[in-house]
């Protein structure tokens, strides 16, 4: 089981804790990562693109002109998707571009990520977050110390932790999550993850 350091919000050294061996020392599976990666910026899609077909159109729908003997080509519409301002053939309409992903695979996709950020030493454990207030000022102030002041993912458990909420989400590139809503994709897009020490545990029971 890979053992990691447990420190306080000044960055000093206060206790160990051992993570599951299957879940921060897992072997680092790249295509799983990408699939829960695309799985969810597909989920975040809004699908909201759309271009008006000739029904749709301004436009009369009265013949131009007559079929024959005038020399033009024949046009039965002003709305017609040949014409300028005319109807879209084949455009985009709203839909909705999830899908399903394996949870088998998901969940070793979190593995992989968490492996990974473990290994590259982008991963840290704090005993608890026990915030003086709800300051932003406070806050920064605690990650300078972890030197962790660049994108940050915030990992907690479920309790409530009114100052960290409030002290955490106005810092550009800071994001916290619950334990539960944790993905791939949050754990790739920050430098660095800071857990609490309860989070971690969590964790490593969850998805060992």
């Amino acid at each position: 089981m890979p053992k990691v350091d447990v420190v306080d919000l000044k960055n000093t050294k206060v206790g160990e804790v051992e993570l599951a061996d299957a879940v921060f020392g897992a072997p680092v599976n790249e295509n799983l990562i990408y699939e829960s990666v695309r799985h969810h910026l597909a989920g975040v899609r809004s699908g909201t693109a759309k271009t008006k077909v000739r029904r749709e159109v301004a436009g009369s729908g009265k013949k131009l002109w007559r079929q024959k003997g005038t020399g033009r080509a024949r046009v039965g519409s002003v709305r017609s998707p040949l014409w300028r301002h005319g109807g879209t053939t084949h455009g985009p309409v709203p839909r909705d571009y999830s899908y399903r992903l394996n949870k088998k695979m998901v969940q070793g996709a979190l593995r992989s990520a968490l492996t990974a950020k473990l290994r590259d030493g982008e991963l840290k454990v704090v005993s608890e977050w026990n915030l003086a207030d709800a300051k932003t000022k406070v806050m920064a102030e605690a990650l300078k110390n972890l030197q962790a002041d660049r994108k940050v993912l915030l990992v907690s458990t479920n309790d409530a932790n009114r100052n960290l909420e409030l002290g955490s989400r106005n810092l550009p590139g800071v994001k916290l999550v619950a334990t539960q809503d944790v993905t791939t994709y949050d754990l790739l897009a920050h430098k660095h993850v800071v857990l609490s020490e309860a989070a971690a545990k969590k964790l490593s029971e969850a998805l060992a």
